[in-house]
């Protein structure tokens, strides 16, 4: 269960940003929103999704972008460039992070806090990756910081410490304790500027166990989709056989969706190891495939390429974030993968869903909490993003946002920022008055 990521110094975030998944104080209603974990003898309570608000270039693709990077970064284990495999291009060509107006190079720092497993991880880095635009040929690693159940295992700044290891002894790597001091030695004395301290030393002399349990959960529970058209239709192969199959899950999936004339399903490349998402014609005998990006809509690719996704976080207790969740698709498909986050008959793992959007249907009382509607502004002065819920409003007078309010209505009325008007009209007016102009001569 996701709890909070911040960020400071991620493109237009300037100034640190706190995305919550952690239900505001004193927040009444639509209790299946709330998730529960327990931690020892606490007890955590998350949300179980959130929607992201804002004009366009406000921010808000930099907040999952964020997340992505970050993900990247740990997973590769050092702040060295690696343009390979995403459609963000910042995760991979680190110089493209920093906030582009800055004329000192200041660090910037990433920090995630998340329960897994019965315990409370909490991870901090922070990196100096010079100006923007700026190609070092040396980066370092400014801090980390690992605590477990809110007991620090290791800091890391001109040296690393190790307070609280004792606690965590079950997990520490066979042998350990017979040569303890070694083992810190041998880590800290291999560690590179560049690379992350948790990933390498801490990974290989101490906790295994601690470090995979962290990457795991990066790898298989924390599902980003940055970008709207990014959903890839190639799947890996699992098959040593050129075929066509279906996965009925899918295929009922599409019919609900409102496919009717075909099949959907996956035709095997062994030659490339993958399988293509493609329309199906025909009959188990003899059946044709199409490639579903040549028959499909866009819309209807994109929602049987994020099913699998939704199917993946409802069952794993994942969390599923998405760039621009509504693009092409229908309302009511999404109010329906939507309240089955919200079923906690359905929802039994805790799963959570995180998408940003400009539909909105979403800004109902009746659908999300004050707490689960976020939103990201952009100073028309500064260019800086900053991040706030609308829950951040309070109650109390005229600026407070009440339970039954209307959402919509007063998000348009620019009651709650992160909206811009649009006017285009002058240009054409312009051009208008200037090809007139140049009639008359």
């Amino acid at each position: 269960m996701l709890l909070e990521f911040k960020a400071k110094n991620y493109k237009s975030f300037m100034n640190e940003f706190t995305f919550s998944m952690v239900p505001a104080p004193k927040q009444k209603g639509l209790d299946y929103s709330i998730l529960s974990e327990e931690v020892g003898n606490e007890t955590y309570k998350g949300l179980c999704s959130a929607v992201i608000y804002g004009a366009n270039a406000s921010g808000k693709t930099n907040i999952i972008g964020a997340i992505e990077t970050f993900k990247s970064i740990i997973v590769r284990g050092s702040i060295r460039n690696d343009t390979a495999g995403s459609v963000n291009a910042a995760s991979g060509a680190l110089e493209l992070i920093p906030n582009n107006t800055l004329k000192e190079s200041s660090p910037v720092t990433f920090s995630i806090k998340f329960i897994d497993n019965g315990m409370l991880f909490e991870y901090t880095l922070s990196m100096d990756i010079g100006l923007f635009l700026e190609e070092r040929d040396k980066r370092k690693i400014v801090k980390e910081l690992l605590k477990i159940n809110n007991r620090i295992m290791f800091e890391r700044d001109e040296d690393i410490q190790f307070p609280s290891l004792s606690y965590i002894s079950e997990y520490l790597v066979n042998e350990f304790e017979h040569n303890k001091d070694g083992a810190i030695a041998i880590a800290k004395n291999n560690l590179d500027d560049e690379e992350l301290f948790l990933m390498n030393g801490f990974r290989t002399m101490i906790s295994s166990k601690i470090t995979n349990n962290m990457l795991n959960w990066l790898k298989e529970k924390l599902m980003v989709v940055y970008r709207a058209d990014s959903m890839n239709v190639v799947r890996r192969n699992d098959s040593d056989k050129n075929s066509i199959y279906i996965e009925n899950k899918i295929s009922e999936a599409a019919k609900i969706f409102g496919i009717s004339s075909n099949e959907l399903g996956y035709i095997n490349d062994v030659d490339n190891n993958e399988s293509r998402l493609c329309s199906i014609f025909g009959n188990e005998k003899k059946a044709t495939a199409i490639p579903a990006e040549i028959f499909e809509s866009y819309g209807t690719v994109r929602f049987i390429n994020i099913f699998p996704l939704v199917m993946g976080a409802l069952l794993g207790g994942g969390i599923l974030i998405i760039d621009e969740f509504d693009a092409s698709i229908h309302p009511m498909a999404l109010m329906s993968v939507i309240n089955m986050f919200h079923n906690d008959e359905i929802n039994i793992n805790n799963a959570q869903l995180v998408f940003n959007t400009h539909n909105p249907v979403f800004l109902n009382h009746n659908i999300f909490r004050r707490d689960e509607i976020k939103f990201v502004e952009r100073d028309d002065d500064t260019h800086f993003s900053t991040h706030y819920s609308l829950s951040d409003f309070g109650t109390a007078g005229t600026g407070g946002v009440r339970k039954g309010s209307d959402y919509m209505k007063n998000y348009f009325i620019d009651r709650y920022g992160a909206i811009k008007d649009v006017d285009f009209a002058p240009i054409f007016e312009n051009v208008i008055n200037k090809r007139n102009e140049d009639e008359r001569k």
